[in-house]
């Protein structure tokens, strides 16, 4: 059963979602632009509205820090973040995936300073996309709503017990008031069992957790950890499914709007997503024989679903929304080049890379990038969009 339709601000929305997950410990130190959901969350704690344990910490580094703890010990635990309170957690982020924790973290993605930005790009989470946890893009606030009931569904289940981020644009979603449904709690419910943990800290049953990883183990550890998070697309797939039986709205790890076949595609992750539906829309509207390929699933990344979307496309224009210096292109086409390398039938991949520290970016931009991508226009390694000559 789904409640009714309101309007609500996204971030109120990912604090809603997790209470309705019935959290047990919440984390938290505040950062912009995520600082609503825990706030919100310190209000339902406070209010009797969530039986969680909530920890106010002095710092992000803290945050993830007590939330390994706490999952270690056999809690379903939230955290949030951004930014450079991401960077900070840095050191811990390794030690959750390897220790096994499914532990689930929203990602209010943001510019990483300097220059001092407070303002939406994804360089924050590209930074950290090594880390082992699997990570997922979302669009609007209907998508982080359920999406976070999901992510801890998909880290707890015993296949998988990683962590997962949920990644959400900055301001962008976060502070934009959206029509969201919320699933009643007995629907949740159904959906989400209680966290039954594999193994935890209990004195009655002493475990070892994160002993040293002397050379003759460490390797094969790695390899567990890999294994681990390359099996948890299936599982990933396997829930997200089920979120379609359970609250009436289907997705997927890829997905695709705009002319069927198109040899021209553009690939998205995030907000950015719904302008470039826009733009291809109205591209499509002119007789243009463009498409969308949508990524929700970035770790692992799914590569058989990306390519059966892109199948027949002779040209792939990816938007990224933070750079890689010193390298060729953007984070996102590195990913993709890499799976083409060797492919006969290999698209052009023209990198954009847009957006950076919360730059706008109109539906008549992509129009434009589309325009010059056609004519060969576009840097074939990346182009700063807004920043390079892009002068026919």
């Amino acid at each position: 059963m789904l409640k009714k339709r309101v309007g609500i601000e996204v971030s109120l929305a990912v604090a809603e979602a997790v209470k309705l997950a019935r959290a047990q410990v919440v984390s938290a130190y505040p950062i912009t632009p995520q600082t609503h959901i825990v706030e919100e969350l310190s209000t339902y704690v406070a209010n009797g509205e969530l039986d969680a344990e909530f920890i106010p910490v002095e710092s992000e580094h803290s945050a993830m820090s007590a939330a390994v703890g706490a999952s270690a010990a056999g809690a379903r635990v939230y955290t949030a973040t951004s930014s450079q309170g991401l960077a900070l957690m840095h050191e811990i982020l390794f030690i959750a995936s390897a220790q096994r924790l499914p532990i689930v973290m929203t990602v209010a993605n943001r510019s990483l300073s300097g220059t001092i930005s407070i303002w939406n790009d994804h360089s924050d989470i590209m930074s950290e996309r090594d880390i082992g946890w699997v990570q997922l893009f979302v669009e609007d606030g209907q998508e982080a709503t359920e999406l976070t009931i999901a992510a801890f569904k998909i880290a707890e289940d015993h296949r998988v017990l990683l962590p997962v981020a949920v990644n959400m644009d900055g301001f962008i979603l976060t502070h934009m008031i959206e029509p969201v449904v919320f699933p009643e709690q007995a629907a949740v419910d159904a959906f989400l069992p209680p966290y039954s943990p594999a193994m935890r800290l209990d004195p009655a049953k002493p475990v070892t957790m994160g002993p040293v990883g002397v050379p003759e183990v460490y390797m094969e550890a790695k390899k567990q950890c890999e294994q681990a998070l390359l099996d948890s697309k299936a599982v990933v797939k396997e829930v997200l499914g089920e979120v379609n039986t359970a609250f009436g709205r289907k997705y997927d790890l890829v997905e695709t709007n705009g002319r069927k076949k198109a040899k021209t595609l553009f690939v998205t992750m995030g907000s950015l997503g719904e302008s470039v539906w826009s733009a291809v829309d109205g591209l499509n509207e002119d007789g243009e024989d463009v498409g969308q390929v949508r990524i929700r699933l970035w770790r692992p990344f799914p590569v058989k679903e990306f390519k059966k979307a892109c199948k027949g496309a002779k040209r792939l224009i990816v938007i990224d929304r933070a750079m890689s210096p010193g390298s060729i292109c953007g984070p996102v086409a590195q990913e993709l080049k890499n799976i083409y390398y060797g492919d006969k039938d290999a698209p052009e991949i023209v990198d954009v890379v847009a957006g950076l520290g919360g730059r706008d970016v109109p539906v008549a931009d992509f129009r434009e990038m589309y325009r010059l991508a056609k004519k060969g226009k576009l840097d074939k390694t990346y182009t700063l969009w807004g920043v390079d000559s892009n002068a026919d």
